[in-house]
């Protein structure tokens, strides 16, 4: 009984550990899951390898977005060009 006694700290700190663990593996998990932390090198996240002369097409559509939040600012913002693009269109329909 005495030996269970002194031990009784160190083993709710073990636990605590390995729950500590276990947490940060989930929580790992589930970021790169939903693709807010990716397992690549920030220079292979940017840029790809063009050849010289590529136009500014090309070089826009090389840059790689390096998660989903990213990529979905990008698809809010084509969305509100759009909008805009066809009120302007309404407007201009519309006879005065």
């Amino acid at each position: 009984m005495t030996v269970r006694h002194r031990q009784r700290g160190w083993v709710g700190l073990l636990v605590l550990l390995l729950a500590l663990v276990v947490v940060g593996l989930l929580a790992r998990t589930a970021l790169k899951q939903y693709g807010v932390a990716s397992g690549l090198d920030a220079g292979e996240r940017t840029v790809k390898k063009l050849p010289p002369g590529a136009s500014e097409v090309d070089q826009a559509a090389a840059v790689t977005p390096r998660n989903a939040l990213e990529r979905a600012r990008g698809v809010q913002d084509m969305v509100r060009q759009g909008a805009a693009d066809q009120e302007k269109r309404i407007d201009d329909a519309i006879p005065k």
